[in-house]
């Protein structure tokens, strides 16, 4: 006896197939962002650039709708801030990456702290070994960005994207792969 397919099965086939595209275009794309990450990096800053002057032009806008002084010089300030970052972030995008990596060390520093402080809160509890390791880790990785700044910013946001863009990829083709195969059984 051969299985017909049920019509739910028919209806999700064409979304199924473009779930493994999509899972193959982002694979593709972070295996190129971890293998030339300067210019993984520099997109990434250049999109950071316009999503902040996107923020400045939300604020200025929203500044008209706030109804107290001090809200919309409040508003228009940040947004003057935000275009102002954007606009430095498109015209300098090497400087740009540098900072954003400067604050991705910081980032892992932080958390790293926060993740060692949360183990030593639930030290006597199972599995709380799991929040040390990730703190080390977290205290390591910013050490290495930061001992090797400013030319750690070359390799760091584009790897670090890369390496994401490719776990996402993975994960999504797996899970794709998985939920074609329970609609075929």
């Amino acid at each position: 006896m051969s299985a017909t397919p049920s019509p739910i099965a028919s209806d999700l086939r064409p979304m199924l197939g473009w779930s493994i595209a999509m899972a193959i275009l982002l694979t593709l794309a972070g295996l190129f962002a971890i293998i030339i990450p300067i210019v993984s990096g520099i997109a990434i800053t250049l999109l950071v650039g316009w999503f902040f002057i996107m923020g400045g032009i939300l604020h200025f806008l929203f500044a008209w709708k706030t109804h107290s002084t001090g809200g919309v010089l409040w508003e228009i300030l940040l947004g003057i801030l935000y275009i102002f970052s954007g606009v430095y972030l498109l015209i300098h995008p090497l400087a740009g990456l540098a900072t954003l990596t400067l604050l991705v060390a910081a980032y892992f520093l932080v958390k790293g702290i926060l993740q060692i402080i949360h183990y030593f809160q639930l030290q006597p509890r199972h599995g709380s070994f799991w929040l040390l390791f990730d703190g080390i880790v977290s205290l390591i990785l910013a050490i290495i960005i930061w001992r090797s700044w400013p030319f750690s910013s070359v390799w760091v946001i584009g790897t670090l994207v890369g390496i994401s863009l490719l776990f996402t990829g993975f994960s999504r083709l797996m899970l794709t792969l998985t939920a074609r195969r329970a609609l075929y059984a």
